[in-house]
């Protein structure tokens, strides 16, 4: 499936958009089946950070989110038939002012490779992250308790 952003369209309506084409495009094989599609980027400035290329781009990625707050926002759509419900979750990270040696280090470790903003903050970036607004959750993969009010309310439409 297609994830790229569609020309002038906001990282709120993107996620929505991409979590809500991955629940339609699943087929089950009951219709009481409930399918859920998810999409997660991470936003500095109004820009989404992908997945770097290569371990330079980790590295410039990383020194831009060095002692800045960014937001890490997941679409998450539940489908159970024809029904579809949607939500985006926000969640602010701020990192700590990491020197050029520490964004290094990091960056060897190979751990920002293939994920968005080059960090995963159940690893080892964890040292560099000094407050979350919002779901832990979120930032790690799946944020649980929006997930629970979706399905709640899936089941609850009429």
């Amino acid at each position: 499936m297609d994830e790229s952003a569609h020309p002038g369209e906001e990282a709120r309506a993107l996620v929505r958009r991409v979590a809500s084409a991955k629940a339609a495009a699943v087929l089950g094989d009951d219709p009481a089946d409930v399918i859920l599609g998810a999409d997660t980027i991470v936003v500095l400035d109004g820009e989404i950070l992908g997945k770097p290329r290569d371990d330079r781009e980790a590295a410039a990625v990383l020194a831009r989110l060095s002692g800045r707050f960014h937001e890490v926002l997941t679409g998450i759509a539940v489908r159970q038939e024809s029904r579809l419900v949607a939500h985006v979750e926000e969640t602010r990270v701020q990192f700590a002012e990491m020197s050029g040696e520490e964004i290094a280090w990091y960056v060897a470790s190979g751990e920002p490779r293939d994920k968005a903003g080059a960090y995963g903050i159940q690893g080892l970036a964890s040292r560099f992250v000094t407050r979350i607004e919002g779901s832990y959750t979120n930032v790690v993969g799946l944020p649980m308790a929006a997930v629970e009010r979706l399905l709640r309310a899936a089941w609850q439409q009429p």
